[in-house]
This record gives C-alpha cells, sequence and structure tokens, in this order.
C-alpha cells in the first residue's frame, strides 16, 4: 500500500532533518528499514535514538528533547501520560516475542526450548545466559517472567548477565563463554545474529504480551506527527512483521499463572 505522502516528496535527497524520536532497541532493524521509506515519502528524515525502553522513557520526564517514544511496552508510555509527558496515551503499533537464542557451537539447542537449560544447568554445564535488565527494558521482564514460570529463574540466576538493553543482552549472548540468551525476535532475525547462532520462539503463555506503544510527547513538531501517522500505517506493519513484530490485532490470549511474578 502506497501512502497518502508518497507525492508529496519524491525523494529522500529533498528531505529535511525530522524530528529526534527515541526508540526501544528491539526495533533498530525495523526503523533502519522505515526510515528511508519515512524520508522518501513525506519528506521528513526522522532520527532515532535507541536505547530500554525504562531509560528511555526517564530521559524524555527528564526533558530530553525527544519528540515521540516508541517502547517496547505499555507502562513506559502510561506512565509518561499520567505525568502529562505526552500528548495522549498513545497507540500500541506492534507485539513482540521473546526468543531463546544460542551461537554456534554452544552447548544449548534452542530447538528444546527453555527447557533445555534444565539439564545443562544440572550438569554443571551453563556459565553466562544474557538477558536485558528486567528493571528497565521489556524484554528483560519477560524474560524473567518466562524463567520464572517455568521455576527456572532461581537455579539459573548466579549464572545471569544482564545487558543494559535488549541490544547489549544479545551481544552479551554471543560473547565467549555465554550458553546464549533470552532476546527479542526482532533482533534474533537481524542479519548480525543469524550468521552467529539459532534461535526458537519462547511460548507466549509464559510471559505477559510485549505490547509496544508509541506517543508523542509534549513538544512533538507537526513533523512528528505526520511520521507517527506513517508508523500507524499498513506499510509500516508490513515492515514490522518482516521483522518479527506482529500487528496488534494479533494479540494473543495472555494465560501465565496469576502466581508467576
Amino acid at each position: 500500500m502506497i501512502s497518502a505522502f508518497a507525492t508529496a516528496i519524491p525523494a529522500t535527497s529533498f528531505a529535511i532533518e525530522g524530528p529526534l524520536i527515541a526508540a526501544a532497541a528491539s526495533l533498530q532493524p525495523a526503523l533502519e528499514e522505515v526510515a528511508p521509506l519515512i524520508s522518501a515519502q513525506t519528506g521528513i528524515a526522522p532520527r532515532f535514538a535507541y536505547g530500554a525502553s525504562g531509560n528511555l522513557a526517564r530521559q524524555v520526564a527528564q526533558g530530553a528533547p525527544f519528540e515521540m517514544l516508541l517502547a517496547a511496552d505499555e507502562i513506559s508510555i502510561q506512565k509518561l501520560a499520567e505525568a502529562g509527558h505526552t500528548r495522549d496515551a498513545g497507540h500500541v503499533f506492534a507485539l513482540g516475542r521473546l526468543a531463546l537464542f544460542a551461537p554456534r557451537g554452544s552447548a544449548l539447542d534452542p530447538a528444546g526450548g527453555l527447557e533445555a537449560l534444565r539439564p545443562l544447568l544440572a550438569a554443571g554445564r551453563v556459565q553466562r545466559f544474557a538477558i536485558a535488565n528486567p528493571e528497565t527494558a521489556p524484554y528483560g521482564r519477560a524474560a524473567e517472567q518466562a524463567l520464572r514460570s517455568l521455576e527456572l529463574w532461581e537455579a539459573l540466576r548466579p549464572h545471569l548477565v544482564f545487558g543494559t538493553s535488549i541490544a547489549q543482552a544479545a551481544q552479551f549472548a554471543t560473547t565467549e563463554g555465554a550458553i546464549g540468551g533470552l532476546v527479542a525476535h526482532s533482533l534474533a532475525l537481524s542479519p548480525a545474529l543469524s550468521a552467529r547462532g539459532s534461535f526458537s520462539l519462547v511460548p507466549e503463555a509464559l510471559h505477559e504480551p510485549l505490547r509496544h506503544r508509541l506517543a508523542l510527547t509534549k513538544r512533538a513538531s507537526d513533523a512528528a506527527l505526520r511520521v507517527q501517522t506513517w508508523l500507524l500505517s499498513p506499510q509500516a506493519a508490513a515492515v514490522f512483521a518482516r521483522h518479527g513484530l506482529q500487528a496488534p490485532s494479533a494479540l494473543p490470549v495472555h494465560t501465565r499463572s496469576p502466581g508467576a511474578h
């Protein structure tokens, strides 16, 4: 589907420097494809800064010059909206998936799922296992929830290495001594990671849904509003889908036990 903006500016060479947008690190592969499309079709060249959603939200609250936040969760946006830092409560634009990744040569076979960690832990074959920081990164929270759901958290905890963002966790999962890690599906699909190992998707019932929400900040310009319109378009949804990010209509039924943390 061609955007209504497609005829406005036909080439990226005419694009003006656009708004600075804070984006969850899991979105980087998709947004690297999206950025030139937005530039070509709107004449606006958005700039993206990546990090953990919680850290980015804190920067917005402290006055960082972001005009929009694309978070990998909803709570980061909700807190900002309640404090008056965004124009409104924003929009869910994608659903992420958690993936179990193992580098080539690892004793961990992702095809066996998270249960494959259990015998390796018992045999003392797990040195390091990477996840994002649950305190600031939505994929880190989902990782902790999934491991707790299977009662693997306590046994694995001494071996965990925490990335400040899911992108750093993905890097840690490939370092020497690491048996693997829990990463974003979007990153597992990226050439940088797929060339270095294999992955399997973690069942969605093991953790809360990774509903990605975006919102304009109070300082948002008309250009930021146009970028938001593009990011909520069917064309954007198709790009996100190629990077493992489902459309919001694909929201799974969440059946994780209420007693799980």
